[in-house]
């Protein structure tokens, strides 16, 4: 349906969007350290999960996937999977890394075409290749350009890249799935905060009102743009949700360059630049795959109709 599709197309922008700025919002919660902004983000996404829930009164799938080992162990490990990417991400934000942090969601779409190859056993198609390739030369590039290989940008995609993949196996909702990690999580954040406040090195409490509540609103953050996905994601195609994706890389390097005021040198612009016409070749070869598909159904249809 016409409306669906553009209710689907706007909460697509909007988790992206969301996605994207995430280079703002995480600096705001310093003086807290990664780590502790980290475990502070596993333990209020948790609250926040279950307050949705509970407005929703959506509790039945619980017991059902409890009794699912195979599926809880997929979760724990999506769990563990995720709360590398996200401390990555948020040390490469509050340490002005915002450009590679950029990259590595960049590179991610490739990434996941190669877990497909090696994990999945797919087989690429020619222009795949192609869109492959470039993107290993720009790694190549931006490895001699930053003196060392992107490393942030190498552990956000492959983490990202393997936590989908994960994702995929379990084949459970959002909210659900965001639940379980969670619950997979809070016993590590919960220990690691409590021996900060014994300690007596915690910033939780100790910065004004103002700082608390920005620790606490992590959980928010981290729970909307997720559910603004979900409800995309069954609105709309894969294809399109897979042009969305984009929106979040490109606002975070701009937020990078034009904000952070980070160094581009002309190195790093080429390694950019080939990562660009990377995704541009996987992109047009994804839709046009998808319309060489969709003719061929179409053929079939009306031939099985004669």
């Amino acid at each position: 349906m016409p409306d669906e599709h553009r209710r689907g197309l706007l909460y697509g922008v909007l988790a992206y969007t969301m996605w994207g700025v995430f280079p703002l919002y995480w600096p705001l919660l310093e003086p807290s350290t990664p780590v502790e902004i980290l475990a502070h983000r596993m333990v209020w996404s948790l609250v926040a999960v279950l307050a949705i829930l509970a407005l929703r009164r959506h509790w039945s799938w619980f017991l059902p996937l409890v009794r699912q080992p195979r599926t809880m162990a997929l979760l724990g490990l999506a769990g563990l999977i995720i709360a590398v990417n996200w401390g990555t991400y948020i040390f490469a934000v509050n340490t002005g890394r915002v450009v590679e942090s950029a990259l590595g969601y960049f590179i991610n779409p490739l990434v996941s075409v190669v877990f497909g190859v090696l994990l999945l056993r797919e087989r690429l198609r020619r222009w795949q290749w192609v869109a492959v390739g470039l993107g290993a030369v720009a790694v190549v590039v931006l490895t001699v350009d930053y003196g060392r290989p992107p490393w942030i940008a190498l552990v956000l995609a492959m983490s990202f890249g393997t936590y989908g993949l994960v994702k995929k196996k379990a084949n459970v909702g959002a909210a659900e799935s965001l639940t379980m990690e969670s619950l997979v999580l809070l016993v590590p954040a919960l220990a690691y905060l409590g021996t900060l406040e014994a300690s007596g090195t915690a910033s939780f409490g100790a910065h004004g009102i103002g700082h608390t509540l920005m620790l606490l609103s992590s959980g928010i953050v981290t729970a909307v743009p997720l559910l603004c996905f979900s409800a995309a994601a069954i609105r709309i195609p894969l294809t399109v949700i897979g042009l969305l994706q984009y929106i979040a890389p490109v606002l975070q390097f701009l937020c990078g360059v034009l904000i952070v005021r980070e160094a581009m040198p002309v190195g790093r612009w080429i390694g950019f630049a080939i990562v660009w016409v990377a995704l541009a070749v996987f992109t047009w070869e994804g839709l046009r795959h998808a319309h060489h598909t969709r003719r061929e159904e179409q053929r079939r249809l009306a031939h099985a109709t004669r």
